[in-house]
């Protein structure tokens, strides 16, 4: 059960790495699946605290990912309507163009909801907040990554000492 275990950990370690550059596939949760198929095993020392910790992290992490770009583009100058048009540009973008989608819709969003705003007059502005909303997907990716290449770093570790100690067994 251990080696079944582990392989699951590794495989939904590595989708949550992918998860955390492709939208579609949510990367911190894949990771945290992996984590707990980790903890199953006997050679990896987790405990049950360490697992709410990780928890939490996920949660935040992929919350933050979601709120980002509305935050960001305010951040950036823009007004309700570009942060309207960020959260929008990303939920459509996913929907329907998948990965460029989401890279390229919030920053279409912001920049079009800043320019229905501006009445058309405030081109650069409205270029300042896109660029803002697409930073939140660059930190966003960031973030998620650091969250789940920390997840792999745990189950690895565990799992190559049980890995070590079967090597030196067979041989």
């Amino acid at each position: 059960m251990d080696t079944l275990l582990a392989i699951a950990a590794v495989m939904l370690a590595l989708a949550g790495l992918v998860g955390c550059i492709i939208p579609v596939i949510p990367g911190p949760l894949l990771s945290y699946l992996a984590l707990l198929c980790a903890a199953g095993c006997d050679s990896l020392d987790i405990s049950s605290s360490q697992l709410w910790i990780w928890a939490a992290v996920t949660l935040v992490v992929s919350v933050a990912d979601y709120l980002l770009p509305a935050y960001m583009a305010g951040l950036f100058g823009g007004t309700k309507a570009g942060m309207r048009g960020a959260t929008v540009g990303m939920i459509v973008g996913a929907i329907f163009f998948n990965i460029p989608g989401v890279i390229v819709g919030p920053f279409l969003g912001a920049f079009l909801g800043e320019l229905i705003h501006t009445g058309g007059d405030g081109a650069g502005r409205a270029l300042q907040v896109g660029f803002g909303a697409f930073m939140a997907f660059a930190v966003g990716t960031g973030i998620k990554l650091a969250a789940s290449g920390a997840m792999l770093v745990i189950i690895c570790s565990g799992l190559l000492a049980s890995l070590r100690d079967l090597l030196l067994d067979l041989f």
